[in-house]
């Protein structure tokens, strides 16, 4: 007896949306512009709903097994969460959401982000206050996926609006300024922080960058720093979620949670740098290839 495979329905699902968004794409002309900006902006929800797939998805598992998950199960809460994110991350291959080259690329961002964990827990950055066996030294490996999950979005995001760029400074440029902006994160406990001459850097080489995005058939514009401010909101608000669930916990929350101080922005916007870069690695040997 057949049985529909998952990309099997991923496809019948896709078809489905593509006929409803010409449908509605129809309505939305014949009744003017404002049904025509109602309905991209309920297409760009819909394209940015599905590029969070994979981080929204880790988001909902931080909060849901913080409030459902059985304290004295066999299988601690962080392992759990590993073996999920992991689950998760074949999935999206399987289904053709990720391609291998970005799965290449989040699994790189994987390993940056939990070089960073241990040397930033060491120093007392913040603590994993709970117990499990799938760690390196005291960092549970779950918490690369939530780096890898910052690349999920950006790679995920890059296809789907099918970003173009004007006034983009050059690759290199950029590897060096990533390089500088991870360097510091380390270096910044023994010698001076040099965060915002980095700051002073982003701007001087993407303040005159636009990103192109398209969210049915014409590309739309916005200026890409502000892109960059926006995503680091987003997962401002997320490590919110992340902490106030005890997966874990910065100092001042040692003894009750409290909001993730402002300044933890900056550190995600400068983070967000070293996502782009590797993902638009990616991106640029793709298009090189076509």
């Amino acid at each position: 007896m057949w049985r529909p495979s998952t990309i099997d329905i991923l496809g019948s699902v896709l078809e489905v949306l593509r006929a409803w968004d010409k449908r509605t794409g129809h309505w939305a002309h014949s009744r003017g512009r404002c049904a025509v900006a109602l309905h991209e902006f309920v297409c760009f929800g819909a394209k940015q709903a599905s590029a969070c797939l994979f981080g929204g998805s880790m988001v909902l598992l931080l909060g849901l097994t913080w409030a459902f998950y059985p304290q004295h199960a066999a299988l601690a809460r962080y392992d759990f969460l590993t073996i999920a994110a992991l689950g998760m991350q074949c999935a999206l291959i399987a289904s053709r959401l990720e391609t291998l080259e970005e799965a290449k690329v989040i699994l790189l961002f994987h390993v940056v982000g939990t070089a960073m964990e241990v040397f930033k827990t060491s120093v007392g950055s913040w603590i994993y206050p709970e117990p499990s066996l799938l760690r390196i030294s005291g960092v549970p490996l779950f918490s690369g996926f939530m780096y890898a999950s910052v690349g999920s979005y950006i790679a995920r995001a890059w296809r789907l609006f099918d970003f173009e760029f004007t006034r983009h400074p050059p690759f290199m440029a950029t590897v060096w300024l990533a390089v500088a902006i991870y360097a510091n994160f380390f270096t910044h406990h023994f010698l001076p922080d040099l965060r915002w001459l980095l700051f002073a850097a982003v701007a001087l080489l993407f303040g005159r960058t636009w990103v192109h995005f398209r969210i049915r058939h014409a590309h739309r514009r916005m200026p890409l720093l502000l892109g960059f401010l926006l995503v680091a909101v987003f997962i401002w608000f997320a490590e919110n979620i992340g902490t106030f669930s005890a997966a874990w916990r910065y100092p001042t929350q040692h003894h009750g949670w409290r909001m993730v101080p402002m300044s933890k922005l900056g550190s995600w916007f400068l983070l967000m740098i070293i996502s782009y870069v590797m993902v638009g690695a990616v991106a640029t040997r793709r298009t090189q290839g076509e």
